[in-house]
């Protein structure tokens, strides 16, 4: 196998070096024409009057969870899924990665967890809409829905909390869709996000950048397959066990989490 010349590496990195600096350089003196926050309010406004406006919607997704170890290496956890909601109180997600596989299913009564590699379930029952699912998963369960912040019923208000700094940087193409670029910062996060422009501003990409631990990890979830009103597939909600899993308590449902069991929670800086 052929070996990089030193040489070759050392003009590599000075290249990189000026393109970093070039960037750099354009962030600082760039006119303001792109950092329009009345533009990019609105639009990630119109994004979340058009996604509440969708009674039945689903979509695939990519999504990429950073953690920073003890030693300040950053590595990358994978997964990918799909989600399947009606409005206002049903919703599928599943979710598989390197470490779990699983089935979130809520029918506006019951939330069912169904660990498929596990071949285990289990059951809570939470009685309300979409919204009050999130909050209790996020704050009753930690298990927060993978960018639930997109699908609340009145996504604006909950994404633009905390927000003190707006850009809009103009446009971008995810997954081969136009999009319009916003970025947005608060006390605690940073986090972009590409919307699809024309008459279907949906989500294309959402990034979220920790701002409390050292390295800024960050959480991407990119979105693909986008189908509402009559393309979604129809859908039972409710739970069948097809596959005569076991029932057991919730806190026995391990390795379902989006951190394997091995890794081990640290402080934040």
């Amino acid at each position: 196998m052929n070996k990089t010349s030193p040489n070759v590496m050392k003009t590599f990195v000075r290249y990189m070096a000026v393109v970093v600096m070039s960037l750099i350089l354009l962030s600082v003196t760039s006119p303001g024409g792109y950092a329009d926050e009345a533009d990019a309010k609105r639009i990630l406004k119109a994004m979340s009057d058009y996604m509440a406006a969708q009674k039945s919607l689903s979509f695939g997704f990519d999504a990429t969870l950073e953690v920073v170890t003890k030693d300040d290496q950053k590595l990358a956890l994978a997964s990918s899924g799909t989600v399947i909601l009606n409005r206002p109180d049903k919703i599928r997600v599943t979710r598989s990665g390197g470490f779990a596989d699983v089935e979130l299913s809520f029918d506006g009564k019951t939330l069912t967890l169904l660990g498929k590699n596990l071949n285990l379930y289990t059951q809570v029952e939470v009685t309300g809409t979409i919204n009050h699912l999130v909050d209790e998963l996020k704050d009753t369960y930690n298990r927060p829905l993978p960018a639930a912040d997109l699908l609340l019923a009145n996504a604006y208000d909950d994404l633009m909390y905390g927000v003190i700094d707006v850009k809009d940087l103009g446009s971008g193409v995810v997954g081969g869709i136009e999009c319009d670029f916003l970025a947005f910062r608060t006390k605690d996060v940073d986090w972009q996000i590409w919307i699809a422009q024309g008459d279907r501003p949906y989500p294309c990409r959402y990034v979220i950048t920790s701002k409390l631990i050292s390295s800024g990890p960050q959480y991407t979830i990119q979105i693909r397959d986008w189908k509402t009103g009559g393309d979604v597939a129809a859908t039972d909600f409710h739970f069948k066990n097809p596959t005569k899993a076991d029932k057991v308590a919730l806190k026995d449902l391990k390795g379902t989490d989006d951190l394997p069991d091995h890794f081990m929670k640290g402080e934040t800086k």
